[in-house]
């Protein structure tokens, strides 16, 4: 019933994208219409006596703001409305104020005495809004009232109203910091509330107005930690984030003490008797920092509360509690983060960005936590150039002795890419290895020299740049190199090629005497040409052949100083006069004339090839400014550790007798004992070069923690996770028929049910057993087999609610069936190469269409690698991802309970390629069960066809069921209708496909698309001109943007300025192809190209739509 539900209809009705809109807004379509007639509809319907008027005319109102049309002359005709007696139209008044208030704030102010009412209003949503409208209107004079009005939200018995309380906070901070105080007393009145809706908001406050004060935060930190699980996904960010920093000034580090003692017992074994006395003075002092370190139970709670965390679908959260284990945890614990971000790198490009940033700086000092998932960073053609230059960080930092053939075979292949920049790229990864692994530096370096005769210019001058380099390490081994790129002065045109083969020749002068004068003769030649860059190292050259070998080139060097005496450049000028001062002794010269040898031929130090995230971690991770590498605005730097601990005392709290925690928090310590004990490395990955011993990724204790709020981002997984719940659920029902079957429905894991903890844990420690006793199947496809996904706590019983879980757990303390649930087989381990990118294999439930990849021979060196031109014929591919947009099927109030949702997969459905997969997510909001939910009587096009999913026999209360049915739209998007039918109910409901869903991504070479592209012009060809918007300059934005409107495959391109994609129809299989070409300034250029010319039409104007929103 509200305005987002209004504007859901408008935007899912007969009207397909792109149309111009009629009807809601008449006299702004004219020319010359003048504006005093705009909206008279409205206030004509807002001045009526009738409720329903006012509530259509509000929902029209609230649906234009949605779409963002300006309503704010519509102000004095709205506020009149706020006392109105209505409930659903004074809601809708208070969401139109929030958006205009500010701007309105005279008008505002008129009616500042409703708003006072509106806090005392019976109704918490009117209350809530109220406070949310006063705290809108930036005015200093109201700031009392403000304040007023927070301190009695504050107090008030809804936690919605105190939640909205806290988010008030900050706003009058900003505009009176004055008011710093008074607004202190409230955050830490806010910080002691007990429910899950209020803690987030109240953590943010805190850290926007008084995050010095870590004292607010010592007797709600267990409470904070405990509630942790519940908070909504944005309060989980803010806090973990919170508690990051107060760990950090709380509590040792749990790294420091290991180091100390390590030093010891060295110092220990080899030290002598003599040096044991010397030191026996300072051994009282170092005695304090030989204690075996014991972590504070607090770092524990933290800790062990966040861990479930890591399976949660919000992307942020994983984030925030993988940066939390990397700043707080053992570095034998810290292993626990690397599946879950892995994980993550299924997710859209702009949050692997942002992954992959805090992975690149995270194997820099963990490299064994990520060795086990090297396969999971190579690139695919697919990946954004920022995303695959990322895993090629990545995969440098991860390369050793035992990995490296494995990772050059990548390289090679990668160095075929069309991408110029992440073939430059490539080819500086390819040097850093070789720095760093002596073993394969010869290998990189005769691929990197067969690289010098390719035809492509700047492949040529990265590799000359990285062997130059390389040279530096070992020339005297490497002069028939330095001769072969002398050689190349002649063809290579790029300045920064040319200065690297003249400064080596230069420094090694003496390994190639007969070659060296002829090029500074052809230098000479061609000097005036130069850029400056070059200029330099030729005067360079010149300088050090005059020293090694003046009767050769004693005359050039004077020719060149005498060129560059007059150029243009003053860098030039200067550095010919230093020079010729330098090297040619007259009587004005000074005593340095006899040190110019040394001066220009001194040995230097091969370069160091480092990577870029090496000094990143002093910022942390996860934040703004780790990943702009430069301090942003508000950033809060990571405190040091403290020397000694402080009090731990401070967070002790005195608990009432009812809660009973402490019986409780003996329970939960008791039987999470082998939750982190040793035993957890048994199964898990070995330690790797840096020996660093990690956490398990595979075991049970992280696929089935008590886990966080919701299971993992993949319906995959929420499918293995359903039949693994249904499993165990069967077992603990056997023995506890006689009882009431609806307590042992499956049941949302919370930290406030002890009940529902044990059982969990129970089972976990059955499952620890079996795998101890049989073999160890834990591999990288059991991700999160056994979580439980949990809803954040609203209201505000809670707490009576928590107590009654509490009494049922003492009396159903049985444990569970000792039969553990089936485990998959053991697959076979694979060979790792390029073309095996499917670290995760789907379950059964959802099979894919494996779609066919070209196969290339891989060497075992880089010898003979070349850019070659390969054409291919046209081959579907695996879908590309982007967001997945969600559409409402039916809505709760209309389905009377039963909420379904909609979004097109862009998998290949399984039974019929040219159908349409669209996920169906079905929701039981009610109390009680709904049986055979089925699809029945499509009512269909000509043509079109719909598979329907098997009939749900039963949905419980409470749960959700994702389903998969196949529609043939015959490549239109006329809606699908039918009837979804339920053992009681029918409901009309139609599923309509926007135009880039009806498509499939299509591979295809550059040669393959132009000729495909000749084919379609005229009447085929359709071309827009649009201008792009500041922040869809990149090539990341645009090719995220273009994916999202339609299911297409980018195809490669040589040109920066220009970005291809194709597709093919679904149902008929013709060839869609974008092409969109950037122009000076902003303009560009959309063509598309299509046999169909409806859909290309609709196309153009989705993708406009899409880039210039």
């Amino acid at each position: 019933m509200s305005a987002g539900q209004a504007y859901n209809e408008e935007k899912g009705g007969s009207s397909s994208l792109g149309e111009p809109e009629y009807g809601h807004d008449p006299a702004s379509g004219g020319i010359f219409s003048s504006d005093y007639k705009r909206h008279d509809d409205l206030k004509e319907m807002l001045d009526s006596n009738k409720d329903s008027l006012k509530l259509e005319a509000m929902k029209r109102i609230v649906a234009m703001i949605a779409r963002g049309k300006n309503a704010s002359d519509l102000f004095p005709a709205v506020v009149k409305n706020v006392a109105c007696k209505n409930i659903e139209v004074k809601k809708l008044v208070y969401v139109y104020l929030v958006r205009y208030a500010e701007e309105q704030q005279d008008l505002a102010l008129l009616s500042i005495s409703t708003f006072q009412r509106g806090l005392k209003d019976p109704n918490q949503l009117i209350r809530a809004s109220a406070l949310r409208v006063l705290s809108s209107i930036r005015v200093p004079i109201i700031v009392p009232i403000m304040m007023l009005a927070i301190k009695e939200a504050a107090s008030d018995m809804s936690p919605y109203v105190r939640k909205t309380a806290a988010h008030a906070i900050p706003k009058l901070y900003s505009l009176d910091s004055d008011q710093k105080d008074q607004l202190i007393e409230v955050i830490e009145k806010l910080l002691a509330d007990k429910t899950t809706l209020v803690a987030g908001s109240v953590v943010m406050a805190f850290e926007e107005v008084c995050p010095e004060r870590i004292d607010l935060i010592h007797k709600n930190y267990r409470k904070l930690c405990n509630l942790l699980i519940d908070v909504e996904e944005w309060g989980q960010v803010v806090i973990i984030n919170m508690l990051t920093r107060y760990a950090r000034t709380q509590f040792l580090s749990p790294t420091q003490n290991e180091s100390l003692l390590e030093e010891n017992a060295e110092k220990a074994f080899y030290g002598s008797e003599e040096e044991d006395s010397k030191d026996d003075k300072a051994e009282p002092a170092s005695l304090v920092k030989r204690k075996p370190y014991v972590m504070d139970p607090d770092h524990r709670l933290l800790l062990r509360n966040t861990k479930p965390l890591l399976q949660s679908r919000n992307a942020a959260v994983v984030m925030s509690v993988a940066q939390l284990y990397f700043h707080l945890a053992p570095k034998a614990e810290v292993g626990v983060i690397a599946k879950a971000l892995v994980r993550l790198l299924r997710s859209h490009s702009e949050v692997q960005y942002v992954v992959l940033q805090n992975v690149a700086t995270m194997s820099i000092k963990r490299r064994g936590m990520f060795e086990p998932y090297l396969k999971s960073f190579y690139i695919r053609s697919t990946d954004p150039t920022q995303i695959k230059i990322l895993k090629l960080e990545v995969l440098t930092n991860l390369a050793n002795e035992t990995n490296i053939s494995t990772i050059l075979r990548e390289f090679q292949t990668y160095i075929r890419s069309m991408d110029k920049d992440f073939v430059a790229a490539t080819i500086q990864a390819i040097g850093r290895c070789a720095t760093n692994i002596g073993k394969v530096r010869d290998t990189c370096l005769n691929g990197l020299v067969q690289l010098l005769s390719n035809r492509d210019e700047l492949v040529v001058a990265e590799s000359v740049v990285v062997i130059k380099k390389l040279l530096q390490m070992q020339p005297a081994q490497h002069s028939e190199i330095i001769k072969h790129m002398a050689k190349l002065t002649d063809n290579i045109q790029v300045p920064m090629a040319r200065a690297s083969i003249l400064w080596l020749i230069g420094e090694y002068c003496e390994h190639v005497p007969k070659i060296a004068p002829d090029v500074l003769r052809k230098m000479a030649k061609s000097f005036t040409g130069e850029e400056d860059i070059v200029k330099l190292q030729v005067i360079n050259l010149a300088a050090k052949l005059y020293l090694t070998n003046s009767k050769q080139s004693k005359l050039l060097t004077q020719y060149v100083l005498n060129l560059a005496k007059y150029d243009q450049n003053y860098d030039i000028r200067d550095r010919a006069r230093f020079i010729r001062q330098l090297i040619v002794p007259t009587e004005k010269s000074g005593a340095l004339n006899k040190y110019a040898k040394k001066l220009f031929l001194a040995q230097k130090p091969a370069p160091i090839l480092e990577s870029s995230f090496k000094d990143r971690d002093h910022f942390q991770l996860g934040s703004l400014s780790h990943l702009l590498n430069a301090k942003a605005v508000g950033y809060q730097e990571l405190p040091d550790w403290p020397s000694e601990a402080p009090d731990p005392s401070v967070r002790n709290v005195e608990v009432p007798e009812w809660t009973k925690c402490t019986s409780r928090e003996k329970r939960k310590e008791k039987v999470e004992k082998p939750f982190y004990s040793d035993s957890e490395g048994e199964s898990g990955p070995t330690e790797s070069a840096d020996s660093e011993p990690e956490s398990v990724s595979g075991s049970p204790s992280e696929s089935g923690s008590e886990s966080g709020s919701g299971s993992g981002s993949d319906e995959e997984e929420e499918d293995e996770d359903d039949e693994d719940e249904e499993e165990s659920e069967d077992q603990s029902d056997e023995k506890e028929e006689k009882k009431k079957k609806r307590r042992e429905t499956p049941r949302k894991a919370s930290l406030d049910s002890a009940g529902s903890e044990e059982d969990v844990r129970s089972r976990k420690k059955q499952q620890l057993r079996e795998r101890k006793g049989g073999s160890d199947s834990s591999s990288e496809e059991e991700e999160g087999s056994m979580s439980e996904s949990s809803s954040s706590e609203s209201d505000s019983g809670s707490e009576a609610e928590e107590s009654h879980s509490e009494m049922e757990a003492k009396k159903k303390r049985t444990p569970p069936s000792s039969k553990p649930a089936p485990k998959p087989p053991k697959k076979g381990t694979k060979e790792i190469s390029l073309l095996d990118l499917d670290d995760f294999t789907p379950p059964p439930s959802q099979p894919v269409l494996s779609s066919p990849v070209v196969s290339t021979s891989l060497v075992t060196d880089l010898e003979g690698l070349s850019l070659t031109d390969t054409t291919l014929a046209p081959t579907m591919i695996s879908p590309v991802f982007g967001a997945v947009k969600t559409y409402e099927l039916l809505h709760r109030m209309t389905g009377e309970g039963l909420s379904v949702e909609y979004h097109f997969s862009r998998q290949p459905f399984t039974t019929d390629s040219r159908m349409v997969a669209v996920q169906i997510q079905i929701s039981n909001n009610t109390a009680a069960e709904v049986k055979n939910i089925r699809v029945n009587e499509p009512k269909l096009l000509s043509g079109m066809r719909v598979q329907e999913f098997k009939e749900i026999e039963s949905l419980p209360p409470g749960e959700t069921v994702s389903v998969v049915m196949g529609i043939d739209f015959c490549d239109s998007t006329q809606a699908a209708s039918f009837q979804l039918c339920t053992h009681t109910r029918q409901f009309y409901v139609s599923i309509q496909p926007p135009v880039g869903e009806l498509m499939a991504p299509v591979f295809m070479s550059e040669n393959e698309f132009k000729k495909e592209q000749g084919k379609l012009t005229g009447m085929s060809e359709i071309t827009e001109k649009l201008t792009l918007p500041e922040k869809c300059q990149s090539d990341h934005v645009i090719v995220q943007q273009v994916t999202a409107a339609a299911n297409v495959s980018r195809v490669p391109c040589g040109s920066d300025k220009e970005y291809r994609f194709a597709a093919k129809t679904v149902n008929s299989g013709s060839l869609v192809l974008i092409t969109l070409e950037k122009k000076a300034g902003n303009v560009a250029h959309l063509t598309i190209n299509s046999e169909k010319m409806l859909i290309g039409t609709m196309l153009v104007k989705d993708i406009i739509h899409s880039l210039t929103q």
